[in-house]
């Protein structure tokens, strides 16, 4: 598809959100506001990520149309609000990303190795931040939102320099963990639980992988060795209310061995 039809299929979507927030249109599209489609937005965001965990590619089509939907319903909203239109998006993440990346787009700069730093860098001093924490989302998933915490304070030389040091903070926070558990102490408690996970969270970080891909892989493989445990029961004449936690257990371990989900 040549970059002229997708700009055409682009302003169909933009003019039929349009035509259905305008006076003769749908009743509960022109009812919404930014705040009202948060919800529906994150759903579609998560069902992007869905897609792609599942490699569900016709999926992925369709889910990013649906994301994309979300994208101009919130850009036609604000241009009724006189707030402002999409085309200025647009115009603004354009001119970001060539300003943002001058090893590719100028070709006069010397090229640095490490591009990811100087990026937040330069976004430091584009918004005018006060810290270089800031800009992260507190509406973001806790687990997402500590991973981004650490790299941006890792990018000014703030981190561990090895895994072994990451394993003994592991140990130390785990340490802790328990004492709180044998000294009963709620409070300190929910510290430290924090704290171990957020030092796990670095120890992703470190290898390299996302510690929230990590988690909903590990509830995904979960819920499947679940639903097998339920399955085999229900062979057997049984459900599992009815039944041990060491029959449980046998059928776990066994469809772990057979089929490694």
């Amino acid at each position: 598809m040549s970059n002229s039809s997708i700009g055409d299929q682009f302003e169909e979507l933009i003019n039929i959100v349009e035509r259905l927030r305008g006076p003769d249109g749908c009743p509960w599209d022109i009812k919404q506001t930014p705040a009202s489609l948060i919800s529906y937005l994150l759903e579609e965001t998560y069902e992007v990520i869905e897609a792609i965990d599942d490699k569900d590619w016709d999926g992925l089509k369709e889910e990013i149309g649906d994301l994309m939907l979300h994208i101009v319903f919130q850009a036609t909203i604000a241009k009724e609000e006189d707030l402002f239109d999409i085309s200025e998006s647009l115009k603004n993440i354009n001119e970001k990303l060539i300003r943002r990346h001058p090893h590719v787009f100028d070709k006069k700069k010397i090229v640095k190795d490490n591009i990811k730093p100087s990026w937040e860098l330069q976004k430091h001093k584009e918004k005018k931040r006060n810290s270089r924490l800031d800009g992260v989302p507190e509406s973001l998933p806790g687990l997402i939102r500590a991973q981004r915490i650490q790299e941006k304070a890792s990018y000014v030389g703030f981190d561990f320099q090895s895994e072994d040091e990451i394993w003994n903070k592991i140990s130390e926070e785990l340490e802790e963990l328990k004492n709180a558990q044998q000294n009963n102490n709620k409070d300190e408690m929910l510290e430290e639980i924090g704290d171990a996970i957020f030092s796990l969270i670095n120890l992703a970080r470190f290898l390299g992988v996302s510690a929230d891909d990590a988690l909903r892989k590990s509830n995904n493989k979960f819920i499947s060795r679940f639903k097998v445990i339920e399955n085999e029961l229900k062979k057997r004449g049984k459900n599992i209310e009815e039944s041990s936690l060491n029959e449980m257990d046998e059928i776990w371990i066994a469809i772990k061995k057979k089929n490694n989900i």
